[in-house]
């Protein structure tokens, strides 16, 4: 019989509905049925392509007598960690600083005040590598509830009370500038692997973020070095197994350093991230390799994330059926060489191992192979090789695919709608512009409401019922913002500036100018959740300053300028000692030191020549944060058309910064070199 998750819209809710635990959606009703009962709450907490999330799931979930346990001793909730993050962020916290570390799936005993006193976050369902069980966890929660409450409540009291003091008031300090950000690169630079590209060791992550920050410093500086990283990393990981060589798209991040085996998960947010920076490497080089992996990446987002309703699906599993009835992970990615000779013949079979890296002993698990490019373009036959590639994705294309979790996030669409306008704009693609604005009016038409507040999320054309996080509000903010500058339609504007407006009223501090993750007016947890720190996407805080920067240079507002150099305080401050975890914060500390540009394009109408050639131009420039405005004379779409005429009746295009403005030109070279200065 269904339990409570039945009449959720959270697809990872929905796959626990049928699961013999009576499990609660997160509500004040489930805590009340706690306080009623006397019993502790199990909190736990996943999503729906977490592939332990899934293995916790079949062996303990779906076990009957584990079950019963947990029935009879806790009220258990289930949270899916995308819908509500505010919930995720304000107990992974808790769990990191009392073990040190964190993920998912995250388990945590909480009080019926909801005051955590015991976590986790996988466990076996018996006792392994000095692991307890699951069960045995249970037992030993329950005892120490009733033999130890006095106790177990004090801790809990205690850890609510250590986090409390753990506010965030960077706000008030100063925008970093020249001297924060040399030292952010320096940093970069002794963290970068030079044999393969990105930071660190295993787990690699792919470091759009950080991309987008070495990208505009070079763009802004001249430094080679940034740039060099920048390309080698991307090369690196677009040759590697961690980019999906058949359909486009990347996977979540590869468990080794040489990004040959992924996680292989496919994220929204990473997908529009990456396809972003891959656009913007193409308009920084020429890169060939970076405009395909540009278009592959959008192609891949509109094929096989977007929804019926214009949308954009968070994410595609690890896992699906491999040909047995077994899920496996990766099933539906990796190659045997056997299986490219049923596919190819013998011949053809052998030309792909060579091109993919297929190999008999396999690079995978079981012979099998992820494949890559690790030879360079240009070696073998450029037809054959699409005609390969094209009969393969064929091919795979009959198997089993990996679940879709069809829920649309505002922030993720919000990235999606930038990265798809820009690449559209750049690569003459209007389809991919038409599906950013498809997006974004599916945002305006069911995740906003009359006071332009937003909704988390939406299924099936149906709005979820939890409110817009700061990161949402963002994200879309920027997605409209890209928009606005593609298109030369200022609703776009106008709507980005609802969004913002929120963002000065709800989400900040108005004494310190520090940001928090939750409106004013949320629900409220054990603690106001406030994380500066850039991770698998934008945090909250550093895509508001973007956004509200952005915003700023449309219009002129002082209090939006205003807001977007306090919130930056905190890149000043974390910049120099953490690079890799605050890279969109570096990214908008370079447009601010920058201006950003402000440029407007005046043209007799858009459908100008003259007029798509600046605006074309424009949109090229690599000025860090720029922002393009483009339209007739004394329209009213946008602010920066003001007081703008026509040059001699000829299209012209007006760059000012910093209060300051060049003379209007009408020649594109010009508006090049102004750009590039």
């Amino acid at each position: 019989m269904p339990n409570r998750l039945a009449h959720e819209t959270s697809p990872y809710l929905l796959q626990h509905a049928d699961n013999p635990v009576d499990w609660w959606p997160w509500s004040e009703e489930a805590f009340d049925e706690a306080r009623r009962r006397g019993v502790p709450v199990h909190l736990s907490v996943g999503y729906s392509s977490c592939h332990w999330c899934h293995v916790l799931a079949k062996e303990s979930f779906q076990d009957e007598v584990t079950a019963e346990v947990m029935n009879e001793h806790f009220v258990n909730i289930k949270v899916d960690r995308e819908e509500r993050p505010d919930v995720d962020a304000v107990y992974m916290e808790a769990v990191q600083a009392a073990t040190g570390q964190g993920g998912w799936p995250m388990t945590v005993f909480l009080t019926p005040d909801a005051e955590p006193f015991y976590f986790g976050t996988y466990f076996p369902p018996a006792p392994r590598q000095g692991m307890p069980s699951f069960r045995q966890v249970l037992q030993g929660v329950h005892q120490a509830w009733d033999e130890r409450r006095d106790e177990v409540t004090e801790v809990a009291g205690k850890i609510v009370r250590d986090l409390a003091g753990r506010e965030i008031s960077y706000g008030d300090a100063q925008t970093p500038g020249e001297e924060e950000l040399a030292q952010a690169l320096l940093g970069l630079t002794r963290e970068y692997d030079p044999q393969r590209g990105g930071f660190g060791g295993a787990p690699k992550f792919p470091p759009s973020m950080v991309l987008e920050f070495l990208l505009r410093h070079h763009a802004r500086t001249g430094a080679e070095g940034a740039l060099q990283m920048a390309s080698d990393t991307c090369e690196r990981m677009a040759r590697g197994g961690i980019y999906d060589q058949l359909g486009g798209g990347f996977a979540r991040y590869s468990v080794d350093r040489d990004w040959v085996v992924p996680h292989f998960e496919k994220m929204l947010y990473d997908n529009a991230l990456l396809c972003r920076v891959y656009a913007h490497l193409w308009r920084a080089t020429g890169s060939e390799l970076a405009r395909r992996v540009a278009l592959e990446t959008a192609d891949f987002m509109v094929r096989e994330l977007r929804t019926n309703e214009g949308g954009f699906a968070s994410a595609l599993d690890a896992d699906s059926d491999d040909g047995t009835g077994k899920h496996v992970e990766g099933a539906y990615y990796v190659w045997t060489p056997e299986q490219l000779r049923e596919v190819l013949g013998e011949q053809d079979a052998d030309l792909a191992a060579q091109v993919f890296g297929v190999t008999e002993e396999g690079t995978f698990e079981e012979g099998a192979s992820v494949l890559q490019r690790p030879v360079r373009d240009g070696v073998f036959d450029a037809e054959k090789v699409a005609s390969v590639r094209e009969r393969l994705l064929a091919a795979r294309s009959r198997r089993p695919a990996p679940g879709r979790d069809d829920k649309v996030v505002a922030a993720w669409n919000g990235l999606a709608i930038a990265a798809l306008a820009e690449t559209g704009a750049y690569f003459d693609r209007p389809d991919l512009v038409e599906a950013a604005v498809a997006a974004a009016d599916l945002l305006v038409r069911l995740h906003l409401d009359e006071q332009a507040r937003l909704t988390r999320t939406s299924k099936d054309g149906h709005a979820g019922a939890n409110a817009g996080v700061l990161e949402d509000y963002a994200d879309v903010a920027e997605g409209f913002l890209a928009l606005a500058s593609v298109t030369g339609e200022g609703v776009w504007l106008e709507f980005a500036g609802f969004l913002v407006d929120h963002i000065l009223a709800r989400f900040t501090d108005p004494e310190s100018g520090s940001l928090y993750d939750t409106a004013a007016d949320a629900e409220r947890l054990i603690r106001r959740p406030q994380d500066p720190t850039d991770n698998a996407a934008p945090s909250g805080w550093s895509a508001a300053a973007g956004a509200l920067l952005g915003y700023a240079a449309h219009t002129g507002s002082e209090p939006h300028r205003t807001a977007a150099e306090k919130a930056l305080g905190v890149v000043k401050a974390l910049g120099p000692r953490v690079p890799r975890f605050i890279g969109w914060g570096l990214a908008v500390a370079e447009a601010v030191l920058d201006g950003p540009r402000e440029v407007a394009v005046v043209g007799p109408s858009l459908g100008d020549e003259g007029t798509r050639s600046l605006h074309r131009t424009a949109l090229l420039g690599t000025a860090p944060g720029a922002v393009v405005a483009v339209g007739v004379p004394e329209s009213e779409e946008f602010p920066l058309l003001s007081g703008r005429p026509l040059v001699g009746g000829e299209p012209a295009a007006y760059v000012c910064r910093n209060f300051t403005c060049d003379a209007p030109t009408t020649e594109v070279e010009r508006l090049r070199a102004v750009l590039s200065d």
